[in-house]
């Protein structure tokens, strides 16, 4: 409970109607959670203007209302609170109204189109094996020290959000990391939130549905680091040329890293097999359970982000050369027959590209590579032919199949796939839209030695088929299809 007065703090505020001084039962956006005395913001959003439910909301029980534009006649009951912008009032009236729980942790946002859930998963690990209490948002699950709750969002509304901060500082946590997506700058869900520390991993092709153009991408992701203040760090990896944009304007203290160059922050692979991989991080020597050059890139990440919230560097080596992949990330089962069958969540065509290369870098010649591939549907199109043509160009066999169709026909995702490839790797192709008779396929057709890589879903338990999410769990269903054959 909180006045509203309290609420609006910081708040950019063009008028009020009515009174400040009452009590406030809780902030919602979504009309049809309001309850008795409710605070309703309406949002602009992506497909609804909350504007459209401002009476609903009222109906139901608000006694506040933040809003943009005001109706005609507004009601004289009901407290009136107009701004430029609902969606970033939204984000600190959460925080003002859960006590700016983000003040009372060592927040720290991860960015990037890949390896977000690796760094935040991996920092959240390490900062646990250390002795501290910590949080999690990730897109794989959110964590409150080591309890588990499910993540619907790769970062949570501003009220779910805030609610859970809070609760990390109820239970003594001292650190929290996060996932910070595009979607979540882009409509200000982390605007008063406070963060010690910002960690970019790379930008590439995705979520151009929602944005547009990649320069709106690149902005959303920018507008992180734009608002991170003067006292916390800002890590940066430089072999992406957009690492550096990310420091333009960012007044927090500068740093970077690198597998390829000079930096702040080095690395480089000495060994790799698919058990895992020796690196040399910052001069000394560590032996880890990943594999890949984007995850020696993402394991120095989370090296120079540790010492940076002051961890001792002999500590971390220990702790990283213990820790495991993040679930579905690069995940290796092995069957009895010698197969290495690989789930990961590359669902984008740079991520896919890394597994790929990741693995043809390890196996040897006459190891044939199996690719199992979907794309979802109701998302960025221009990525699927794309995504087909790295998989022919890199595997010894492609089968094309459905990822998480939702609302489209998976043939026609399949028939846009297919368009990607060149006439003389047509011959590579199979095409079962049947995600379990694809994987069961791939492994039918592994030898002794092989290496199976189904691509896309990851840490997934569900396929999303009109509007229905269905149990599937790609790890699931390669192990039965491995212990089968």
């Amino acid at each position: 409970m909180k006045k509203i007065e309290e609420i609006l703090n910081g708040i950019e505020i063009v008028s009020v109607i009515g009174t400040k001084n009452r009590v406030i039962s809780g902030i919602e956006f979504d009309s049809r959670k309001v309850g008795k005395d409710s605070l309703f913001v309406a949002v602009k959003g992506y497909k609804s203007d909350g504007h459209d439910f401002i009476n609903s909301a009222i109906a139901s029980g608000a006694s506040a209302v933040i809003c943009e534009i005001l109706p005609e006649k507004p009601d004289k009951s009901i407290c009136w609170i107009k701004t430029g912008d609902s969606a970033k009032a939204l984000g600190l009236a959460a925080s003002n109204f859960f006590g700016n729980p983000s003040y009372s942790l060592n927040l720290v946002g991860v960015t990037g189109t890949n390896g977000k859930t690796t760094i935040a998963t991996l920092l959240y690990r390490m900062f646990l094996r250390l002795g501290y209490k910590c949080g999690l948002f990730s897109t794989v699950c959110n964590y409150i020290n080591e309890k588990e709750l499910e993540a619907t969002h790769t970062t949570p509304d501003p009220v779910q959000l805030n609610r859970l901060l809070s609760e990390m500082v109820s239970e003594g946590c001292d650190y929290a990391f996060m996932e910070v997506s595009s979607h979540s700058a882009d409509q200000k869900r982390i605007a008063g939130l406070k963060f010690v520390g910002g960690i970019f991993t790379n930008l590439t092709h995705d979520h151009l549905d929602y944005h547009k153009t990649f320069d709106n991408y690149l902005a959303a992701k920018k507008s992180f680091f734009d608002s991170l203040p003067q006292n916390s760090f800002a890590l940066v990896n430089v072999d992406d040329r957009n690492g550096r944009v990310m420091l333009q304007n960012c007044l927090a203290r500068h740093y970077t890293f690198s597998v390829r160059g000079m930096a702040d922050y080095r690395c480089n692979i000495i060994e790799q097999g698919f058990e895992g991989m020796g690196l040399k991080i910052q001069g000394e020597e560590v032996w880890t359970r990943f594999i890949g050059d984007f995850n020696a890139s993402n394991l120095l990440a989370v090296y120079a982000a540790s010492e940076l919230l002051g961890a001792a560097k002999k500590e971390i080596l220990t702790v990283l050369s213990d820790l495991h992949p993040v679930s579905g990330r690069l995940e290796v089962i092995k069957s009895p027959g010698g197969i290495s069958g690989i789930v990961d969540y590359a669902h984008t065509p740079d991520a896919l590209l890394n597994v790929i290369d990741t693995i043809n870098k390890i196996r040897e010649g006459g190891v044939q590579l199996i690719t199992v591939v979907g794309a979802g549907g109701d998302r960025d199109r221009t990525k699927r032919p794309e995504m087909a043509a790295i998989s022919a160009e890199g595997s010894t066999k492609v089968i094309l199949t459905s990822d998480n169709p939702r609302s489209e026909d998976p043939e026609k995702i399949l028939d846009e796939m297919e368009a990607g490839i060149t006439p003389d790797l047509k011959r590579k192709i199979l095409r079962i839209t049947d995600r379990h008779e694809a994987i069961k396929t791939a492994v039918m057709l592994a030898k002794e030695g092989d290496v199976i890589l189904i691509a896309g879903k990851g840490h997934e338990t569900y396929q999303e088929i009109k509007g229905v999410k269905n149990h599937f769990d790609d790890r699931e269903e390669l192990k039965n299809a491995l212990l089968s054959k």
